[in-house]
């Protein structure tokens, strides 16, 4: 706080702006308040009075703008002195904010924004709560009863542009922009370079406006989704899905034209699922692939775009989240000459960018390298891809039995689905050639037991598997963690052993900050389960034993399971308690 206050007293200036007269209406209770309170001298607060005027701007703005105060200060002298409760609205969820309890420009116009709503009361969140006249104009607006939040001025600027103007109505600005381009006119490559016509159509702005914000914000899909009175498209960032825009619904049909147009997709065809893909480049002399999925729905098509950025697995295996005894056993098992390597998990943990990344250790200019993927998600130069067409005839089957006619080193089948393509894989792991696949599984045991029960031998399971990795993806925390006392039963109830309450170490959990958007949660980690298997493991098998027996002899290997390797994570800080129970079993 600025350290020279002084005393309004009869001989002050002209304080006329004090009777409510000024521009915005809220300068007279803030500025009356600051020179009662003596938290600025009256001389000072006139000088910035006659400047926002003059300026034609708010009286805060121009107090900001002076230095006199800054945005924190104020926000805590007004909450002070006015008795409403100061929120930091970096550690407020964004996607649980009562959006549509406010129109988008209202938000933008008053500078307010919701941050809960509650029958017919509803918290708002504002910088100044002097300003009568805006909160007069949001409760008739609304309807509602108002509870003022007082919260840091350049924090709810910043708030107000990602919730308010960057998305929906940019959109709907984006779409009434310039008169529609009639559909047959519509000319797209794959690279989006559209002719200049084309470029204008509020459709094309809409999407590039919205591939490009996905990008920035590490998205990895987009959702389209019409509904009968309204459209919303959701980002998935770091595996949670987060409402971005409700577009106009008028933009639905011609957005998914655009996009089927693009993916070479028949836009006639709005009655079956579809299948396609498309390119952007973006500054840098980057090329982003996405793949692109329609369903027909009751109101339009649903359209969701998953984003395939090479990037992702030129990393390297160090960025993936292996503890140095895993990537040890993991890189031991790729650099034998045969048998057979298993990623397990469910969809979205990250198992092709664990077999992308293992095919990009082995692709040298001496090794022959074939995958059957469905579809080829990522682009590898040097490495034989082939999309499966079950439609053409071309099965993760078939094209595992070209492979063996094309002299290969190493095999990559995107997913074992069924017993024949099992069989293959099995035989060639066994016949000179390195195999690499995946299974849906719940953890590493129960990918052997899955084999057999596939109708693979056990003793072709026994001698073919070299090692199985299970893995789960879980958010991690972002720099402004803090320190999370939890009693040690509940650290016994996530499923720590005793040797590990030491005190030497402690949780943390998530705070809220610019970097994450208030989420406390910035990338993610792969939590992984590695289970070489030993010759004990084999005999386990060979036995007929089940996944529990299977789990048992893992661990007397020294296996750990998801849920410790998951804890290894919490005790490194890397991650919460929290998301290591939301995503692995006990």
């Amino acid at each position: 706080m600025p350290a020279a206050p002084a005393s309004a007293s009869a001989s002050a200036p002209n304080l006329g702006f004090l009777s409510g007269t000024a521009r915005g209406g809220s300068a007279a209770g803030l500025a009356r308040a600051l020179i009662q309170h003596n938290a600025l001298a009256t001389d000072l607060v006139t000088s910035i009075q006659t400047r926002a005027d003059q300026a034609k701007v708010r009286f805060l703005d121009e107090l900001i703008a002076s230095g006199a105060m800054s945005p924190l200060q104020i926000a805590q002298f007004a909450a002070e002195k006015f008795g409403h409760p100061l929120v930091d609205l970096y550690k407020v969820n964004v996607n649980s904010l009562p959006l549509d309890a406010i129109d988008r420009k209202l938000v933008t116009e008053a500078r307010a924004v919701p941050l809960a709503k509650q029958g017919n009361r509803l918290s708002i969140a504002i910088s100044d709560p002097t300003d009568f006249a805006t909160l007069d104009r949001i409760k008739f607006a609304t309807g509602c009863q108002l509870d003022p939040v007082v919260v840091e001025h350049d924090k709810l600027q910043k708030l107000i542009a990602q919730v308010g103007q960057t998305s929906t109505q940019q959109l709907a600005d984006l779409v009434g922009a310039v008169p529609d381009t009639p559909q047959e006119e519509m000319n797209a490559t794959a690279l989006l370079e559209m002719t200049a016509e084309v470029e204008d159509a509020p459709a094309v702005r809409v999407l590039q406006k919205v591939l490009l914000d996905a990008i920035q914000a590490g998205a990895s899909d987009l959702h389209f989704e019409p509904y009968e009175r309204f459209y919303r498209i959701r980002f998935r960032i770091d595996g949670q899905l987060r409402e971005v825009a409700q577009p106009p619904l008028s933009i639905r049909e011609k957005l998914a034209s655009r996009i089927k147009v693009i993916s070479k997709l028949d836009i006639s065809e709005k009655r079956l699922p579809q299948d396609g893909r498309m390119k952007l480049s973006i500054p840098g002399n980057r090329t982003i692939d996405f793949r692109v999925s329609t369903l027909p729905t009751q109101f339009g098509e649903k359209l969701v775009l998953r984003i395939l950025d090479p990037s992702t697995v030129r990393l390297g295996v160090d960025a993936l989240g292996y503890e140095p005894e895993q990537k040890a056993a993991l890189l031991e098992a790729i650099s034998r000459p045969y048998g057979m390597v298993l990623v397990t998990g469910p969809t979205g943990s990250g198992k092709t960018v664990s077999l992308y990344t293992c095919l990009n250790l082995l692709n040298r200019p001496g090794v022959n390298l074939s995958t059957a993927e469905d579809p080829v998600e990522i682009h590898l130069p040097g490495i034989n891809q082939v999309s499966v067409n079950d439609k053409a005839g071309l099965t993760f089957a078939s094209a595992l039995r070209a492979f063996l006619r094309q002299d290969p080193d190493v095999i990559m089948v995107g997913e074992i689905r069924d017993s024949e393509t099992a069989e293959i894989a099995v035989k060639a792991a066994q016949t000179g050639h390195l195999v690499l696949s995946t299974l849906h599984t719940n953890d590493a045991p129960a990918s052997l037991t899955r084999l057999v029960h596939m109708g693979v031998p056990a003793f072709h399971v026994a001698s073919s598997v070299l090692v199985i990795t299970a893995q789960r993806l879980a958010r991690r925390l972002c720099e402004c963690k803090e320190p999370w006392p939890v009693a040690a039963s509940a650290l016994r109830a996530a499923g720590f052993e005793d040797s590990a309450l030491d005190e030497s170490w402690h949780p943390f959990r998530p705070v809220g900050c610019e970097l994450c958007n208030g989420s406390g949660y910035r990338g993610r980690v792969g939590i992984h389960q590695v289970m070489p298997v030993s010759d004990a493991m084999q005999r386990v098998i060979l036995k007929g034993g089940n996944d529990l027996e299977i789990a048992e002899q893992a661990a007397r290997d020294g296996v750990r399971t998801l849920r410790q390797a998951g804890l290894r994570k919490v005790q490194e800080g890397i991650t919460g308690i929290e998301e290591v129970l939301a995503v692995t079993n006990q």
